[in-house]
């Protein structure tokens, strides 16, 4: 199998172990043909998004023991559905978005100007990367 790659062409990083998130479950926002929404978008969850996602019938909120889900609070990175987020960024929503853990085929469904318009700072430089 070859390694997956981000949207910026490099290896694909976690997104998030805790919680842990993926179509896999596996900390990264792989994909397959079987991942019929694409959860190629690692996002940072806010209270806006995750009012936005319950509202239009995706509740990321409320713990799920029994599929081992703990419910999203803000500042949880999540693998969402790539159609999610540019249907949340059409509606003026869309969560931030870390590019360096976001998979290549995203770009698929949403725009890489879209995603790069909402990119999230690069972890640990306080600073979001150049436009």
């Amino acid at each position: 199998m070859d390694p997956s790659l981000n949207v910026l062409g490099e290896p694909l990083e976690p997104c998030s172990g805790k919680p842990l998130t993926g179509y896999f479950r596996d900390a990264h926002c792989n994909t397959c043909a079987e991942d019929a929404g694409s959860h190629t978008v690692c996002a940072v969850m806010t209270a806006e998004f995750l009012a936005y996602s319950k509202y239009v019938g995706n509740d990321l909120t409320t713990p799920r023991p029994e599929l081992g889900f703990p419910g999203l609070k803000p500042g949880d990175r999540w693998c969402l559905c790539a159609g999610r987020f540019l249907q949340a960024h059409d509606e003026g929503c869309a969560p931030a978005v870390c590019l360096e853990a976001t998979h290549a085929r995203a770009t698929e469904i949403v725009p890489f100007e879209v995603l790069e318009a909402n990119s999230a700072p690069v972890q640990g430089s306080g600073s979001a990367r150049p436009r």
